[in-house]
C-alpha cells in the first residue's frame, strides 16, 4: 500500500535508448517514483543496481517482487509490446507504453478491451503532443479554421537507435519509419484536425524491406465551416542528413503558422526531456481518474495500417 499523498511506485520495463528519458522524468514527477526496473540484458541493469534500484531480468519476477506497483512503463521493442502489455493488464496494472501501442491494430484493440475489462488506464506515449511548441501551435489554432497541416519527421535512424538495433529490423519494428515515427506524426495531425483518413501513401524501402521514406496524404473526416475538409501531409524520412521535426498549419484566412519541435532544445534529442515529463504528468492524471482517460493508440495504428495498405495497392498499379 502507498501512503496517502506519497508518490505512486512504478516500474520501467525495457532499458533501451528511450528509458533514460523516463527515468529522468520520474526523478521530477511529484506523484510517481521509480520502484524497480527490468530488462533482459544484465548489462543494461548494472546502472540501476549500482544506484540501489531493484532490477530484474524477467517481468514476471518483477511483478512477484513488487505487489505495491501502481503502474508500469513499457519501453521495449515494438514487437514485444503486445505480449508484455497483455500480461501487465491481466495482472490489473495500469500501463504507459511507448508508441506504437502494438504492431497490429487487432492486437491494439485486444489490449484496449483488456484494459477496459480490468478498469485500468492504458496510455500510449505520444511524446510529441507534450512538446511545448506543439502545444503553443495547437492553442493558437483553437477555434480557427484549419485548411491544411503538414508534419515533417526527418532523421537518420542509425544516429538515433544506439544499441537498439531492432529499429532496423522490419519484423521487430513493425515496418520502419511509418510504423515507428508515423504514430507520432499522425497523433499530431489528429490533435489539430480530429479524426482523419488516409487518401494516398508512397513508401520507399531499402533492400531489407525497412521503410526509409514515406509521404502520406490524409483528409479530415469532418468538413470545415468554410467548405471542404482540411487536408494533411505527413513526410517521414529515416535517411535524412540531420534532424528536422516540425508542423505547419495553414488557416482559412491565409495565414501560416509553424512549430519547430526542436526549437530551444540544443543537443541530440534534447526536446525529449520535457516531453517525457509531459507523458508522466498525463500518466499521473490517468491513474487518478482511469475512467476519464481516452487513448489514441488504436487510431494512430489504424492510420499506419491504412498507409501500408494503400502503398501496396499503389505498387500493384505502378
Amino acid at each position: 500500500m502507498t501512503a496517502a499523498g506519497a508518490p505512486r511506485p512504478v516500474a520501467v520495463i525495457g532499458l533501451g535508448v528511450i528509458s533514460r528519458f523516463y527515468l529522468a522524468a520520474l526523478e521530477q514527477a511529484p506523484g510517481l517514483r521509480a520502484a524497480a526496473v527490468c530488462d533482459l540484458e544484465e548489462a543494461a541493469l548494472a546502472p540501476a543496481r549500482a544506484a540501489g534500484l531493484p532490477a530484474h531480468r524477467d517481468h514476471r519476477a518483477l511483478l512477484a517482487a513488487h505487489p505495491e506497483l501502481a503502474g508500469v512503463i513499457v519501453t521495449v521493442p515494438n514487437d514485444a509490446h503486445f505480449a508484455l502489455c497483455r500480461d501487465l493488464l491481466t495482472a490489473g496494472l495500469p500501463v504507459c507504453v511507448e508508441k506504437p501501442l502494438a504492431t497490429r491494430s487487432a492486437d491494439a484493440r485486444a489490449l484496449a478491451a483488456l484494459a477496459a475489462e480490468r478498469r485500468v488506464p492504458l496510455l500510449t506515449a505520444f511524446h510529441r503532443r507534450y512538446n511545448a511548441e506543439a502545444i503553443r501551435l495547437a492553442a493558437g489554432c483553437l477555434g480557427r479554421t484549419i485548411t491544411k497541416v503538414t508534419v515533417r519527421y526527418l532523421e537518420r535512424i542509425e544516429e538515433h537507435v544506439g544499441r537498439d538495433r531492432w529499429y532496423l529490423d522490419p519484423a521487430r519494428c513493425g515496418g520502419g519509419c511509418v510504423a515507428d515515427n508515423g504514430p507520432n506524426a499522425f497523433d499530431l495531425v489528429r490533435l489539430l484536425l480530429g479524426e482523419v483518413t488516409v487518401d494516398a501513401a508512397r513508401i520507399d524501402r531499402d533492400t531489407t524491406g525497412l521503410d526509409r521514406q514515406a509521404v502520406i496524404e490524409l483528409t479530415a473526416t469532418t468538413p470545415t465551416a468554410a467548405g471542404p475538409a482540411a487536408r494533411a501531409r505527413v513526410e517521414l524520412d529515416w535517411s535524412y542528413d540531420g534532424e528536422c521535426k516540425d508542423v505547419e498549419v495553414e488557416l482559412a484566412d491565409g495565414t501560416v503558422h509553424r512549430a519547430d519541435l526542436l526549437a530551444g532544445h540544443h543537443g541530440f534529442k534534447a526536446s525529449l526531456w520535457h516531453e517525457y515529463r509531459g507523458i508522466l504528468a498525463a500518466f499521473e492524471t490517468a491513474l487518478a481518474d482511469p475512467a476519464a482517460h481516452q487513448d489514441g493508440g488504436i487510431a494512430a495504428l489504424d492510420l499506419v495500417e491504412a498507409s501500408y495498405r494503400l502503398d501496396h495497392d499503389a505498387l500493384e498499379v505502378r
